[in-house]
């Protein structure tokens, strides 16, 4: 399992737009329900937004609510995107449903 962590900070004005755009990707992905991708988005309090990605098949990238999201990226971030790799070390119920 490839995971990657992108992490960056949004201007406060921008906090609803990015996350909006970033809820149409999972819309998007709910839709075409691609068998081999996995997508986790945390907000932070300070604005910082964490995506956790595994798609081998590259399917996100594909996505037109991606390429939205992408779209005035910059102007939406106060910082750019940091990118590494990550592995679970643990987790205990954590994503459970509800």
């Amino acid at each position: 399992m490839a995971l990657r962590l992108i992490q960056y900070r949004v201007k406060p004005e921008k906090l609803d737009e990015n996350q909006h755009l970033i809820q149409s990707v999972f819309r998007e992905l709910e839709d075409a329900a691609p068998p081999d991708a996995r997508y986790l988005v945390l907000a932070l309090a300070d604005g910082t937004f964490c995506h956790l990605v595994d798609d081998g098949s590259g399917v996100i990238p594909k996505l037109k609510a991606f390429a939205a999201f992408l779209d005035n990226g910059a102007e939406r971030r106060l910082t750019s995107p940091q990118q590494s790799e990550a592995s679970i070390v643990g987790t205990y119920r954590m994503l459970a449903v509800r």
